[in-house]
């Protein structure tokens, strides 16, 4: 007889199709769907001189939370002003960042539990990413 003696407790993404893709900013933000995905593009922008806008993939997390990535192929240099974190970051790492910014700035301003748990839960995701140390260097 064989026991298992460990858990798979790492948190996992599924990309959402594109059909499905109108719902999921309603779904996690309501009222505030538009507001969070300006802020994430008003982030990267900031973020990343080389962002010039395009298509986005958005992903859930089995955790409960989920984020956006831009599509593209190349890396982006991130510099986040005030911190002095300056990085070459896959897309999907910067989105990760653009989007834990836009959480903290969404709790900040509308003062709601979804928005505290959308970043803790990314977080959490962020800390099983390949490019998990520049992700909280830069959000740091």
């Amino acid at each position: 007889m064989t026991f298992c003696t460990e858990t798979d407790l790492s948190i996992h993404r599924h990309r959402v199709p594109e059909l499905e893709r109108i719902q999921i900013l309603p779904r996690y933000l309501g009222a505030h769907a538009l507001a969070f995905e300006n802020s994430v593009f008003d982030s990267l922008g900031t973020l990343a001189e080389a962002y010039k806008g395009g298509f986005w993939e958005f992903y859930e997390l089995s955790n409960g939370g989920f984020y956006m990535a831009p599509e593209q192929e190349r890396n982006l240099r991130i510099v986040v002003p005030g911190s002095g974190y300056e990085g070459e970051l896959s897309p999907d790492a910067a989105g990760i960042i653009a989007c834990l910014f836009a959480f903290n700035a969404m709790a900040w301003r509308f003062r709601e539990d979804r928005h505290v748990n959308l970043y803790h839960w990314l977080r959490d995701y962020a800390l099983d990413h390949d490019e998990s140390g520049e992700i909280l260097r830069a959000i740091d």
